[in-house]
């Protein structure tokens, strides 16, 4: 068995790529765009995977977008995506800087949540061990749900 990719529905392609891509970092290495079935298919990897996912098309996030308005329900229901990162902090304040909302703070310099355009749940895990808990994450409230 071998994971292939997480399927995610969007409203906003726009919106979508800048987190996902502008903002998380993930790339595009894959679309496709039905006419007849109007929709669009953006798969995108971590900078890791980038290669991997070329050559074989995994592991990868399928973000597909429906032409045709939609309105999805249950992104908490969906679960979330883990992502390891280099320095949880710095990502967490570039997200914040960019307007996002950091659901759960990275108290313990491990661990973070935060939610995609799609209200999806995002977990960012410090890569290694914990960096050491500094402020202003480590007084940060919890922030709705994650």
């Amino acid at each position: 068995m071998k994971f292939l990719h997480t399927m995610i529905r969007v409203k906003n392609l726009d919106a979508s790529i800048r987190f996902y891509c502008e903002l998380l970092g993930l790339e595009e290495v894959r679309r496709y765009d039905s006419e007849k079935g109007r929709f669009s298919l953006i798969y995108l990897a971590a900078p890791e995977d980038v290669a991997s996912a070329q050559e074989t098309q995994a592991p990868t996030i399928e973000l597909t977008y429906n032409w045709d308005a939609e309105d999805y329900q249950g992104g908490r229901n969906f679960g979330h995506l883990a992502f390891a990162v280099d320095d949880i902090y710095a990502i967490c304040q570039s997200l914040q800087d960019a307007g996002v909302c950091i659901n759960r703070p990275p108290r313990d310099g491990h661990m973070a949540f935060v939610r995609s355009p799609d209200n999806i749940s995002i977990e960012l895990l410090q890569r290694g061990e914990a960096l050491p808990p500094q402020e202003p994450w480590l007084s940060m409230p919890n922030t709705g749900e994650w």
